[in-house]
């Protein structure tokens, strides 16, 4: 029986086994025998169409030449050893490269500028309910009100700043707490301070000079009872707690007498430039006018006595004066007007009246 079988595997050839699945399994582990399908072409995946390729109609008409490239003998497919002749019909010809659509819709304007046209979709009405809100002037107003709203709780929450990363709520803070020191500290060297004034203790009231003692005429009169002559109030200024020079825009005095309060001249310096830091003098010129009913006033009397001539006195000294002097002053700096008081009980009299005055 087994040299049977050994003289059938013998005829056999090596592609008969593609025609018996009765054969023994390739399966050695399993004794048993099982149907096989064997080695056929269904055996294997499907690797797609086995038989050539037809061409297309191009190819129909004309077969492809791979070697168009190198003999000149039809179209060229690469440009890389240069172009043919233009005799050489059946050399390289150039094709033709289609329109860009962009070049389709160019037109020229009446310049000759090109002019690329565009198409545009039409937009269509489908709007929906916030679209068609935010159209609105209310709606555009809420999203403004929205929107400044939400950077204020960005800022607030130290999330922002107010020029973008820029001041942040704690450096805003910080840069208001320094810009407010650093006013602070050039208020206190700029702003100027109203000045203390005291009268020169030997000579409150000075003679008059120059054009000033001319201005106004030297009078005393009995009847009708008054009196006229220039003086200059000899003023101290106290200027130690300013830092800049103190510009005075104006400045006015009124001189009254002590006993009856009434007045008995004015005076106006004008502009004036004090310095600063130091203790200054000034002289103010006055115009010291009084006129009484009769030589029996007492202001009148006062003043009259003050200015006597000393001979008439046995201990050649004279009656004092007794004034008050009411500063008012406008300082550039400063808003509105300042006034300042100043007054004296023994001055004496800046003239000297002849003896036969009396």
């Amino acid at each position: 029986m087994s040299s049977s079988n050994n003289r059938q595997r013998q005829g056999r050839d090596d592609v008969s086994s593609f025609f018996t699945p009765e054969r023994t399994s390739v399966d050695h582990l399993n004794d048993t025998r099982g149907m096989s399908a064997g080695y056929n072409s269904h055996s294997y995946a499907h690797m797609g169409r086995q038989e050539p390729l037809k061409g297309g109609k191009d190819e129909e008409d004309e077969a492809w030449d791979v070697y168009a490239d190198f003999n000149n003998a039809g179209p060229r497919y690469s440009t890389a050893f240069g172009t043919a002749t233009s005799t050489n019909s059946g050399g390289y010809q150039k094709l033709q490269t289609p329109p860009t659509p962009s070049a389709l819709e160019q037109q020229v304007d009446s310049s000759g500028n090109k002019v690329e046209m565009v198409t545009v979709p039409a937009m269509g009405a489908e709007w929906s309910k916030d679209e068609m809100r935010n159209m609105t002037k209310r709606g555009r107003k809420e999203d403004k009100r929205e929107r400044r709203s939400q950077f204020w709780k960005a800022w607030n929450r130290d999330q922002r700043g107010l020029c973008g990363k820029y001041f942040t709520r704690r450096v805003l803070v910080f840069f208001l707490f320094g810009l407010c020191a650093a006013i602070g500290v050039i208020l206190a060297f700029t702003i100027p301070r109203v000045p203390r004034f005291t009268f020169n203790s030997a000579t409150p009231l000075a003679n008059a000079t120059g054009d000033w003692a001319t201005a106004v005429p030297t009078i005393f009169s009995r009847s009708p009872a008054n009196f006229s002559f220039p003086a200059y109030a000899a003023l101290q200024l106290d200027t130690t707690a300013s830092f800049l020079p103190l510009r005075f825009t104006s400045l006015k005095a009124e001189a009254f007498d002590l006993d009856t309060n009434r007045q008995v001249g004015t005076g106006d310096l004008g502009k004036r430039v004090i310095p600063a830091r130091g203790f200054p003098r000034i002289l103010l010129p006055m115009n010291m006018t009084f006129a009484a009913a009769n030589d029996s006033d007492t202001t009148w009397k006062n003043w009259y006595d003050a200015c006597k001539n000393r001979a008439i006195y046995s201990d050649g000294k004279r009656t004092p004066l007794k004034f008050r002097f009411a500063l008012d002053m406008t300082i550039l700096g400063l808003p509105g007007h300042r006034q300042s008081t100043v007054q004296i009980a023994d001055a004496e009299c800046p003239i000297e009246l002849p003896i036969n005055s009396a």
